[in-house]
């Protein structure tokens, strides 16, 4: 531990697991007491329960909600920022995902998927904002796609809503600044998490298998860990990046330099 985020107290949406877990458990480990948010409430629980054994002297505290429910969402980023005593770090990284071509999509599909991954990701910053610009050195990590800028097939909503995150994510930074707040994004590409894993042996795929053909071409040949990801989320998030907002950081193995 480096203690990149000592003093500093964090809330992180998706945290029960993937990218979510791994920068949870990557923020304690540099100093920070964790506020945790998963709208499954069983498996927040667990994940939570493992991070207070790991590191018993952070404050680790947790709400269920959904982030598509603004009472909800805002009543839970309050509660958890009073439970710590501050708050200076939102990452914004639970979403919905949706498959298949734009041509079949569903008016509720296309609901659901504006309601979690635009208005939540609206809902969670506007609930956060008034803690933050206390902080006088506030970030928001809004954890994109690289599909926000690159195309592929199949999954249209999901990458036109992440594409709206990145545009969220500018004005939020514009609008922000005064108060001292910084807010930029990472954009990965395909990266193993428990939620991919479970997609591919829903398919028959093994995780061997998954790892040698399912990952989307990039430089780097292979899929991104999830700790590859929260490593960029520390570095936007910490002080190291005090001269960096308004970015979208590719997390992309070279994806886009092909």
């Amino acid at each position: 531990m480096t203690g990149r985020l000592a003093g500093r107290a964090a809330i992180i949406t998706g945290a029960a697991r993937g990218i979510g877990l791994a920068t949870a458990r990557l923020f304690a480990r540099e100093g920070a007491d964790l506020g945790m948010i998963d709208q499954d409430a069983a498996l927040l629980e667990e994940s939570f329960a493992a991070l207070l054994e790991e590191f018993p002297e952070r404050k680790i505290v947790r709400g269920a909600a959904d982030i598509a429910d603004a009472t909800a969402i805002a009543r839970a980023i309050d509660g958890l920022a009073g439970g710590l005593g501050r708050l200076d770090i939102l990452v914004n990284n639970a979403a919905a995902r949706a498959y298949g071509a734009i041509a079949d999509a569903s008016p509720e599909s296309w609901e659901r998927m504006l309601a979690v991954n635009v208005a939540g990701l609206a809902f969670c910053s506007r609930a956060a904002l008034p803690w933050l610009r206390r902080s006088q050195a506030g970030a928001i990590v809004i954890v994109s796609s690289i599909f926000a800028v690159a195309g592929r097939e199949n999954m249209g909503q999901y990458d036109a809503t992440k594409a709206a995150g990145l545009a969220m994510m500018r004005v939020l930074a514009a609008e922000e600044a005064k108060h001292g707040i910084r807010v930029n994004a990472v954009c990965p590409s395909s990266t193993l998490t428990p939620w991919t894993l479970g997609r591919a042996a829903a398919r028959g795929m093994s995780e061997a298998e998954l790892r040698t053909r399912g990952a989307v071409p990039c430089l780097l040949g292979r899929w991104a860990e999830a700790d590859e990801v929260a490593f960029p989320i520390l570095f936007l998030a910490s002080n190291e990046a005090s001269f960096i907002t308004g970015v979208a950081l590719p997390v992309d193995g070279g994806l886009t330099a092909l």
